[in-house]
């Protein structure tokens, strides 16, 4: 994920946003958002399915690449309950997201990320709030490097109409690498772009996002002190049912605190994919 990937192996790091999905991410925060909101499947006990696929140049989680600034693939599918009761706007949810990796003579070849929680949808569903938990696991990975972990989060947004606003806190009580103690501060604006016409089957939105990430012990997920930035600019143009995703990702580790790789620097990220 970060730098200590490599470094705990005693080499550099040649590598990571939810979206990071960051662009290029399903799972973390921040993600892009579809230009479009895309249609559920109708699943039982009055749920919903969603999935989704893509294909970007890069995985960037909060900001440092997964991939060695290297294409990625990634798939996701989830399930959504129907509303507790007509006076309870509250659903619960259950999904998986996953990405190829690159970290060099560990043995890791994917990311799988599992998920569940809790949403609130309120004012006309206006006002969200969503309550979840990710476990993030590394497929290949040894035992002893201690890269799978558990993170608890809160997101809550608003849809103001010209634009979307979100916020997010996320909790891991022992990160990535046995990095201890992590928390993940973020926030997002959208902002949909219907002067822009083209005909129906086009739509564009604009995003931007920055997000704070502090671990307690620092040194074992490779990074020079206890908490970074991150930020990124992004476009989004939804054609026939694809999100075509363009983003200036970036943070404020230098070359030599990202083991003296290009990974924690300024970058544009190139995506397409599709939900269903």
């Amino acid at each position: 994920m970060v730098l200590k990937k490599f470094a705990v192996l005693g080499f550099a790091l040649l590598t990571i946003c939810a979206s990071g999905s960051a662009i290029a991410q399903g799972t973390p925060d921040p993600a892009t958002p579809p230009a479009t909101e895309p249609e559920a499947w109708k699943a039982p006990f009055g749920g919903t399915f969603t999935a989704g696929f893509g294909f970007f140049n890069d995985y960037s989680y909060r900001g440092i690449s997964q991939t060695q600034l290297q294409v990625a693939a990634q798939a996701s599918v989830g399930y959504e309950t129907a509303a507790f009761s007509e006076n309870v706007p509250l659903s619960a949810y259950i999904g998986g997201w996953g990405s190829n990796v690159y970290f060099p003579n560990t043995g890791t070849i994917a990311e799988i990320d599992l998920l569940a929680g809790f949403k609130l949808k309120t004012l006309q569903d206006k006002l969200t709030f969503d309550l979840g938990y990710i476990r993030y696991n590394y497929l290949g990975a040894p035992s002893n490097l201690f890269y799978d972990f558990n993170e608890f989060g809160l997101v809550a947004g608003y849809d103001f109409g010209v634009a979307q606003l979100s916020a997010a806190l996320r909790y891991s009580p022992n990160f990535y690498a046995n990095s201890g103690i992590a928390w993940y501060k973020w926030a997002q604006l959208t902002v949909p772009m219907p002067f822009i016409k083209v005909n129906e089957n086009v739509a564009f939105k604009a995003y931007a996002n920055i997000g704070n990430q502090y671990i307690e012990r620092f040194a074992n997920y490779g990074i020079p002190a206890d908490n970074y930035w991150d930020w990124q600019i992004g476009l989004v143009v939804s054609v026939y049912g694809f999100d075509l995703s363009a983003a200036y990702t970036d943070t404020n580790i230098d070359i030599a605190g990202c083991a003296n790789t290009l990974n924690c620097q300024g970058r544009v990220i190139f995506g397409v994919s599709k939900s269903f």
